[in-house]
């Protein structure tokens, strides 16, 4: 019998903590504005867990069909998980793993569809597309970053809060917004790795249409707009005063940062890789926990 590890593999496994903080970022706004509920938000994480496993294991599969991964620079933040071309999986289990993760998902948004109604369905529907497009159509058609954003990133923190009660408070629409930054970057700076094989592979990224010159200021743009989107909200009421701890993280982009400005024509350090999925992960756990806090506090 297969091992585990395997399917893991072309789940990216170590990568599924990012649809857990983007709920507990989307519940936590949904409890500052007044309403949250428990079975909603684990339902919500499994359903988010589920689908992101499910983009995964369909990139997975593509990737060894175009033969992109055998051609990439693996890291541990690039190129693969490598479990198709080393043979330990057939692409068909890739696939079952995707269908069977997007089930999941479909199914946990039925159920949420018969709680709070029709205003689901864009979000559901935009959502899903995300994931049955987004390797074949999206990410050649130079959109793929922005897809990510909306796909892993805004979408899941609106959709978090609108299943408690139906709707959507302006904390976290304010959310939603560093959130769409840090996944857009999170996939851009993971493309320069794989420059080389995308092109050979028939992708339009954004490091291939701009340049790599080009492609770092973009990067560099959206990680100082995610403190920025933070300040703003604050600024204007949408958050709260204490979610400005949520700016702390973006610290972790120095190493990053220096190499957008300075370095882009050289490799990214694997350093820098690894500080922009912690900067990710961080922020969208701080600004949630921030948000739970206020909410203790009284709320809005």
């Amino acid at each position: 019998m297969t091992s585990i590890g395997p399917w893991l593999g072309v789940a990216r496994a170590p990568f599924l903590a990012l649809p857990l903080t983007l709920v507990a970022s989307g519940a936590a706004a949904a409890a500052y504005d007044g309403r949250a509920s428990w079975t909603a938000s684990i339902l919500a994480a499994i359903g988010l867990v589920a689908l992101h496993a499910a983009v995964n294991a369909f990139n997975e599969a593509s990737d060894f069909r175009t033969r992109i991964d055998f051609h990439t620079e693996r890291t541990p933040f690039s190129g693969g998980s490598g479990t198709l071309p080393s043979g330990a999986l057939p692409r068909r289990a890739a696939l079952a793993v995707g269908w069977g993760g997007t089930l999941v998902g479909v199914a946990i948004g039925a159920w949420f569809l018969t709680r709070v109604g029709w205003p689901i369905v864009p979000i559901g529907v935009a959502g899903l597309f995300v994931i049955l497009a987004y390797t074949d159509v999206l990410a050649r058609a130079a959109v793929g970053e922005v897809a990510a954003g909306l796909g892993l990133g805004l979408l899941p923190v609106v959709g978090a809060a609108l299943v408690q009660d139906g709707r959507i408070g302006p904390a976290a629409w304010a959310a939603s917004v560093p959130a769409f930054w840090m996944t857009f970057n999170l996939l851009l700076l993971n493309e320069f790795p794989d420059e080389v094989a995308d092109r050979a592979g028939g992708r339009r990224n954004l490091v291939l249409v701009l340049g790599r010159r080009h492609a770092a200021l973009v990067y560099a743009f959206a990680a100082l707009a995610t403190p920025a989107a933070i300040i703003v909200s604050v600024a204007v009421g949408a958050l709260p005063a204490v979610a400005l701890v949520a700016v702390l993280p973006s610290l972790a982009l120095a190493g990053p940062l220096s190499w957008a400005f300075r370095r882009s024509h050289e490799p990214v350090p694997v350093p820098a890789l690894g500080a922009n999925v912690v900067w990710n992960l961080a922020t969208n756990a701080v600004l949630a926990a921030a948000l739970l806090y206020a909410a203790w506090q009284g709320g809005r």
